[in-house]
């Protein structure tokens, strides 16, 4: 039996030392946890430039889809052949408020737009157009927010042989998103 007891003994010596240096053996560490809350950021029309106006275009004879391109400073910047171009042109401008100091991205929604004739459309005619390729004055398509932050955007109209005479009318949206 005292050999039954001392083997037990030495065996519970044996475990605790087991014990002691994996305890002994066990480190921790932390790391700072940090977080920082944006404002509200948002894009809004400058009411007093709200339309992408590529003027008044005729036809003079076009045989397959020729663009208009109006710059993102608002002025004509091509007409294509066979069409006449007159009129005032322009560009939207977007506002943008959130936090100063903050880059911003600014993306279009939809790569091209349809417009659309507002009536009739006379029968043999095409009653919608499409805009696309658009662009803006940002360098990147990115912002650093100072408090005054806008942007104007431009875009080229492509307009169809048998396009019907009218108004045609689209909307052209875009989205901004902090860096």
């Amino acid at each position: 039996m005292k050999s039954i007891l001392r083997s037990a003994v030495a065996g519970m010596a044996i475990a605790s030392f087991g014990f002691a240096s994996t305890a002994s053996a066990a480190t921790t560490d932390s790391a700072d946890v940090t977080a920082e809350i944006l404002s509200t950021l948002s894009v809004d029309i400058d009411l007093n430039a709200d339309t992408l106006d590529f003027g008044t275009i005729a036809d003079s004879g076009i045989a397959a889809p020729t663009a208009v391109t109006v710059a993102s400073d608002g002025s004509l910047s091509s007409c294509g052949a066979s069409l006449v171009c007159a009129g005032t042109t322009a560009a939207p401008t977007f506002n943008i408020t959130g936090l100063t100091g903050a880059l911003v991205g600014v993306s279009f929604v939809n790569p091209s737009e349809t417009l659309t004739y507002g009536g009739v459309v006379p029968t043999g005619m095409t009653g919608t157009m499409s805009v696309g390729t658009f662009t803006n004055n940002l360098v990147g398509n990115q912002i650093t927010l100072d408090g005054t932050d806008s942007f104007s955007v431009g875009g080229t109209l492509t307009v169809n042989p048998l396009q019907a005479p009218g108004v045609y009318n689209g909307t052209l949206s875009v989205s901004v998103a902090y860096n």
